[in-house]
């Protein structure tokens, strides 16, 4: 089957009532023939009367832009070691307690009174492993 000029294989399969049910995909061989920066994803590039689609100087600037703001981010993440710490923190209290309301969780977890302290203590344990394992490097 061709849509949009993309070759598509189909696959089916039966439901409980026994109704086909199609289900179409890519060929490998297909997709598009660009590097999109490491860890995102390719959008496809386009031809002909594709508008859905990036041209190739779009694509550019695109993958440019992501590069420029993954660099931006980390740099923001390595001068503020306390975002990290408070994402953590909280992730770790929600995968705990597997809270049913989490919205109600959150607000109760940011807003307590003894969070900057936490904060503070779990800074200063993740500073002192860094200097340990920068001395532990140089052995």
């Amino acid at each position: 089957m061709i849509v949009s000029g993309v070759s598509l294989t189909s696959n089916f399969s039966l439901d409980n009532n026994n109704n086909n049910i199609f289900f179409f995909k890519k060929k490998m061989t297909e997709q598009p023939k660009h590097k999109p920066p490491h860890g995102m994803e390719p959008y496809d590039l386009g031809g002909g009367d594709d508008l859905g689609a990036l041209s190739k100087e779009q694509q550019q600037k695109l993958n440019d832009f992501k590069k420029k703001t993954r660099v931006e981010n980390e740099k923001y993440l390595r001068d503020h070691p306390e975002v990290e710490c408070l994402l953590s923190g909280f992730l770790g209290e929600v995968l705990k307690e597997r809270p049913e309301n989490i919205r109600d969780f959150a607000a109760d977890h940011f807003t307590n009174t003894e969070l900057p302290g936490q904060l503070q203590k779990t800074l200063e344990i993740r500073q002192a492993r860094m200097k340990q394992n920068r001395i532990l490097q140089k052995i």
